[in-house]
C-alpha cells in the first residue's frame, strides 16, 4: 500500500490545529493561505464557505505540490446574510445584536487537495440558537476581546458558550473545523486514522 502524502494545513488558525490534534492528526507543515474573503454578489453562505475553502487549498498547492492540502473556512449566517469576521468592536456588537434571541447557521467548508490535483470537499452545517442577550452581556463580551477576528463576532469555545441555548450539528464546526467530516475526507485519502 502506498504511503500517505505529507499533510499541509492551509490555515493560520491555532484552533484548527488544536482540533486536528484532538483526533490524532498533526500536519507536517502549516502554510496559511490569504484569499479575498469578500462574498460575491448574490453568493449564498454555503457556496461562499465552499468557494473560499477550495481557493485556499489551490493557493497553497504550488508551495507543496507533493502534499495533501487541507483547507477550511467558517461562515456564520443569519438567513442569507453572511456575517463578517469581526475586526472592530462595532462589527462584533452588530453581529451579537443580530444573533440575540435567534437561530443562525454556521457553515464549515472543508477541502482536501490531493497531489494529483483532485479535490475532496464538503460543507458542514450547524444550527445555533442564542438566548436573548442584554446590553450588559454584550458589553461584557466586548471587554473579553474574544470576538476579535471571529466569524459572527463570537467564539463558542469561550464565554459565548453561555449564550448558546441550543445547538444542532457539529460543535467543532462552530469552533472552526468539523472533525467528523474532516476525518471522513482524510480517511478517503488514506491519511486517517493516523499511522505510527
Amino acid at each position: 500500500m502506498a504511503s500517505a502524502p505529507p499533510l499541509i494545513l492551509a490555515s493560520a488558525s491555532p484552533r484548527r490545529l488544536d482540533l486536528l490534534k484532538q483526533i490524532g492528526i498533526i500536519p507536517d507543515r502549516v502554510i496559511p493561505a490569504e484569499v479575498d474573503e469578500t462574498p460575491l454578489k448574490g453568493e449564498l453562505p454555503r457556496d461562499h464557505a465552499l468557494r473560499l475553502t477550495i481557493e485556499k487549498a489551490q493557493k497553497v498547492a504550488p508551495q507543496a505540490p507533493d502534499a495533501a492540502i487541507l483547507a477550511a473556512d467558517t461562515v456564520v449566517a443569519c438567513g442569507r446574510r453572511i456575517l463578517p469576521k469581526a475586526e472592530i468592536e462595532e462589527d462584533a456588537r452588530q453581529c451579537l445584536a443580530l444573533l440575540s434571541g435567534r437561530r443562525h447557521k454556521v457553515y464549515g467548508g472543508i477541502a482536501l487537495r490531493l497531489p494529483n490535483g483532485r479535490i475532496l470537499s464538503r460543507v458542514a452545517q450547524t444550527t445555533v440558537a442564542f438566548k436573548r442577550l442584554s446590553a450588559q452581556e454584550i458589553e461584557s463580551y466586548m471587554r473579553s476581546d474574544e470576538w476579535q477576528g471571529k466569524a459572527g463576532g463570537y467564539a463558542i469555545q469561550g464565554r459565548a458558550d453561555a449564550f448558546v441555548r441550543a445547538l444542532m450539528g457539529s460543535y467543532s464546526n462552530v469552533v472552526g473545523l468539523a472533525l467528523h467530516d474532516t476525518a471522513n475526507l482524510l480517511r478517503a485519502a488514506g491519511i486517517y486514522p493516523p499511522h505510527g
